[in-house]
């Protein structure tokens, strides 16, 4: 299959990829919810534990190095050191990147391994993104290399294949703010040696509506709402300048543009006329009326998120892929 820069896509089968549904994390992601996500099960939950790759909750309470001089212990995701003044609010903090878990075997054992998103802030504005392995050792779940992606890097995608971590990023570009990266690049990982190396880099062109087309994208939240399984499934669906969706009730339609990178705007909306139950109709109404005010996209470990102009302020919403969600 084509690959968002028109070459071949080394996309692997879709249970080598999993990203976890839970809610955004704190920075640029929000309060972390652990779901666990296990790759190679069988009906021997030991036995999983034992053999198969690290699982979410186990990720969520490792040990990591290359992050900090000292190694990070994170509990429940996520770790705090000291102040670095006395009674002062600021400190080195850091955090498991939910909705991310990519397995595969990369150290050539014959035994899936795990990498993850490890986020960094040391109290400044910036926040870095970091690549960790993961594995069995002896039975215990253990770091096996970490490595910097950058500072306010954006993860549009990732997957592993022939033992490689491959990662589609969007960061800092010429003339770019350090906030609103535009450039994509495609960047693979080895692990060689017990380090994580990058063995390729590749500039893939510059960001764009176009690359909001294809998946239909099913939406996790609005704000702190968070939808669950069971509840009405909102959509939303970008092709040629078009948008196209579901509100969990009504279809809907209308225009979308994008004069800038990150920047969007959509008109001439309209929708069906179904009646639904009332609670499915009033979250249809805030959906509809946050994406009117929709201004800006970016990606949150391979999830879109809108930012829309509403009568409350600015909300986010988040969507995540209709392969993920499945």
């Amino acid at each position: 299959m084509p690959t968002d820069d028109g070459g071949e896509s080394h996309m692997p089968p879709k249970y080598s990829v999993c990203f976890v549904a839970a809610a955004s994390a704190a920075i640029l992601f929000v309060s972390t919810v652990f779901t666990a996500c296990e790759s190679g099960s069988t009906a021997d939950g030991a036995d999983q534990n034992n053999a198969g790759a690290p699982i979410l909750s186990e990720l969520a309470n490792a040990t990591y190095e290359g992050i900090f001089d000292e190694p990070v212990r994170l509990a429940e995701g996520r770790w705090e050191g000291a102040p670095y003044v006395e009674g002062g609010a600021s400190r080195p903090s850091a955090g498991l990147v939910d909705d991310f878990v990519l397995t595969g075997d990369l150290d050539g054992d014959g035994r899936e391994d795990a990498a993850v998103l490890i986020w960094e802030s040391s109290g400044g504005s910036g926040t870095r993104s970091y690549l960790a392995v993961a594995g069995r050792v002896d039975g215990a779940v253990t770091n096996l290399a970490t490595d910097l992606v950058g500072d306010r890097v954006q993860v549009k995608n990732g997957f592993i294949a022939n033992g490689l971590i491959v990662l589609d990023l969007i960061q800092t570009g010429p003339g770019d703010a350090a906030c609103c990266p535009t450039r994509k690049a495609r960047v693979e990982w080895r692990l060689v040696d017990g380090t994580l190396a990058r063995t390729a880099t590749r500039d893939t062109g510059t960001l764009s509506l176009e690359d909001l087309y294809g998946p239909e994208w099913v939406l996790v939240r609005i704000g702190q709402d968070i939808r669950t399984r069971d509840a009405s499934r909102a959509t939303l669906t970008f092709d040629a300048g078009r948008v196209t969706g579901n509100g969990g009730c009504n279809g809907f339609f209308g225009t979308v543009t994008g004069e800038a990178p990150g920047k969007l705007g959509f008109s001439a909306m309209g929708t069906t006329m179904r009646a639904c139950p009332e609670p499915d109709m009033d979250f249809e109404r805030r959906y509809l009326r946050a994406l009117a005010g929709g201004s800006n996209y970016s990606f949150i470990a391979g999830r879109l998120v809108l930012d829309c102009r509403t009568e409350d302020g600015m909300v986010s919403m988040v969507f995540e892929r209709d392969d993920v969600a499945k």
